[in-house]
């Protein structure tokens, strides 16, 4: 096994004495810097290079920092106003994943990088730690490389936003096989038109 292949089975165990320990101080560690920063290497090196990183230039790892737990409704004072279906305000769930919010929030900050995908790295009672890899769409080792420069596309801006990247794909039930045929064609309200509209032919 190379060395790769160690760390991956090391990551498999997370309640082992050694990973307990080193999760424990890396999240101390964490939680002293910027909710959002640029780490100088991959926390998990294994991971990101499976996840597409490529320790070379115009490759960028940022860490960041979500808080835990559900998505209570943003309203003054409770008042949701309305239908009593409406009326909740704390047992809310997000439809996002912690993951996809922590690379929207990445792909906020970076507006001219390119957010490929992202990995846990570790978590506490209150915060979850991901790591987001981004593209420089503009550095010329990446525009020159066949296997990364289709990310310098326009039609790859913000990736993140729209739900594209491997997160964010996750809870739109876009994914392949029989059972996301609700959603197959783009989205499930775009599969739910196609189907309920009634197309005719111009001349008829």
């Amino acid at each position: 096994m190379g060395a790769y292949k160690y760390l991956e089975e090391l990551y498999k165990k997370k309640q082992s004495d050694i990973l307990r320990f080193l999760l424990r101080v890396r999240c101390w560690q964490f939680r002293q810097l910027a909710a959002i920063h640029r780490a100088p290497r991959p926390t998990r090196a294994d991971k990101a290079r499976r996840l597409g990183y490529k320790a070379k230039q115009g490759y960028i790892i940022y860490r960041v920092r979500v808080k835990r737990g559900g998505r209570k409704r943003p309203v003054v004072k409770g008042q949701t106003y309305g239908k009593p279906k409406t009326h909740g305000v704390n047992s809310l769930k997000n439809q996002r994943s912690h993951r996809a919010i922590a690379e929207e929030r990445v792909g906020r900050k970076l507006g001219g990088l390119r957010v490929l995908n992202s990995y846990w790295v570790a978590q506490d009672s209150t915060y979850k730690f991901y790591e987001v890899i981004c593209v420089d769409p503009a550095h010329k080792a990446i525009r020159r490389d066949p296997r990364i420069n289709w990310i310098c596309n326009a039609v790859h801006k913000h990736r993140e936003m729209r739900g594209t990247t491997a997160a964010g794909r996750k809870s739109r039930g876009a994914k392949k096989g029989h059972l996301y045929n609700a959603s197959r064609g783009g989205s499930r309200r775009g599969n739910w038109k196609r189907n309920n509209t009634q197309h005719f032919h111009r001349y008829r």
